[in-house]
């Protein structure tokens, strides 16, 4: 959510904006913010001398009482009444007034970064550089669930008759690489001097809508039914949540956490769900980082967030690019953000694997995360990256270390969690 202060002084600069972003029948709500707006500070300087009306004749009223004039305290307090109940009718127009405001506010994108390239959709996201080189060996990478059953290590059929299309039983080793991802990725944020943290999986719809806009969370969030709470599609809408109406003390930021869990996602749309494998699922699990910084410190956590992923999945032995996304890409939320894609030498080309953005002061706004300076308090700024999100990232490393006879090896990094195996063979 923008300041509102740049809509009276400048709406140019948020038209432009939503121009950028391809969403022109967005542009009308500006104008009618601004008009809302104006007719609030209207009714708020008349409520103001209302009030310093109904004060200054409050106080006369026990002077004329005291002077036997009763019949004129009377008609004073006629006046008054009066006098509260038009302070009433506008404070009633005042909040329904604020409130459509609002309701607008979070339907205006947040003001992009200038460096974000201008284009319609992901088709026109733009590579920014690529990290290890992507090879295609001579033998057939097969499709990874049949990599994976051919070493017993998933079970979709079980899953399917417990839980449905879109869940999974991971066996075996495979579950163990599975989790030793997530090991190796929470012990390397830690490293490199992030907190852990375990956090609610669960949360309020009040937090759902301060990290996220609200098409996202229709199509993405499970809601706990005759309950306020929903499922988590990722740590950091809890983990941002945990600031929730809080006045951060100066010398407590940067706050840079590492969170881990589980995530429950929809999936629906176009989409849709994949039957065999398991790249679009409706569960997996996550290793996630956030950031509250100060203002002008958000774009060098950025830079130092995205590159945090690339090292993790070069030491899983998987080649990555940078993707930036582009303005018709970038959630309405978002300032600038970017994607780290695997290679696939069975598809010969790249696939998502993690996100990173910074979200300037929108979401801080939304939720009232706060510091506190020499000229008042101000909001901070909030990121957030995927540090490793499997099963996919699990796949990226099954397919790039899968071997001719079969059998998957497993990375270096990886073998201290998994009881120093070099190799998952063929069972």
């Amino acid at each position: 959510m923008i300041d509102i202060k740049l809509i009276r002084e400048n709406r140019e600069v948020v038209k432009e904006n939503i121009r950028k972003k391809f969403q022109d029948e967005k542009l009308v709500l500006v104008d009618e913010v601004y008009e809302l707006d104006k007719r609030v500070r209207e009714v708020q300087v008349r409520v103001d001398g209302l009030k310093a009306d109904k004060n200054k004749l409050s106080g006369e009223i026990g002077k004329l009482m005291k002077d036997g004039k009763k019949e004129e305290a009377e008609e004073i307090k006629s006046r008054i009444a009066e006098t509260a109940g038009e302070i009433s009718e506008l404070e009633v127009e005042q909040e329904n007034l604020t409130k459509e405001i609002k309701d607008k506010m979070m339907v205006i994108p947040q003001i992009m970064d200038s460096t974000v390239p201008i284009g319609h959709d992901d088709t026109e996201n733009v590579e920014v550089q690529k990290f290890g080189e992507p090879v295609v060996p001579e033998y057939e990478i097969p499709y990874h669930a049949d990599i994976i059953d051919r070493v017993n290590g998933m079970d979709k059929d079980a899953a399917g008759r417990t839980s449905g299309q879109g869940f999974y039983y991971l066996l075996g080793d495979i579950a163990r690489l599975h989790e030793a991802m997530i090991a190796y990725a929470r012990d390397y944020m830690i490293d490199a001097g992030f907190t852990y943290a375990i956090p609610p999986f669960m949360i309020h719809s009040d937090v759902v809508t301060g990290v996220m806009s609200f098409p996202e969370m229709e199509a993405m969030m499970y809601k706990i039914e005759g309950e306020d709470l929903y499922l988590i599609g990722t740590s950091e809408h809890s983990m941002i949540g945990k600031f929730k109406d809080q006045i951060i003390k100066k010398d407590e930021l940067p706050i840079s956490m590492t969170s881990y869990s589980p995530c429950f996602r929809k999936e629906g749309g176009s989409h849709g769900l994949e039957e065999r494998g398991l790249y679009r699922v409706h569960q997996f699990e996550k290793q996630e980082m956030i950031v509250i910084c100060e203002p002008e410190e958000s774009m060098q956590w950025y830079e130092k967030m995205w590159k945090l992923t690339v090292e993790i999945f070069r030491n899983f032995d998987v080649p990555v690019r940078q993707l930036e996304c582009c303005s018709g890409d970038l959630a309405d939320l978002k300032v600038k953000s970017c994607d780290i894609e695997a290679w696939s030498p069975r598809q010969k080309k790249y696939f998502e694997v993690g996100s990173c953005s910074t979200l300037g002061d929108a979401q801080a706004r939304r939720l009232g995360i706060r510091a506190k300076g020499d000229k008042g308090t101000y909001y901070l700024h909030t990121l957030n990256n995927t540090v490793v999100a499997t099963p996919r990232g699990l796949i990226a490393v099954i397919e790039n270390n899968y071997q001719e006879d079969g059998s998957i090896k497993i990375p270096k990094a990886l073998q201290p969690y998994m009881g120093g195996k070099t190799k998952i063979s063929v069972k």
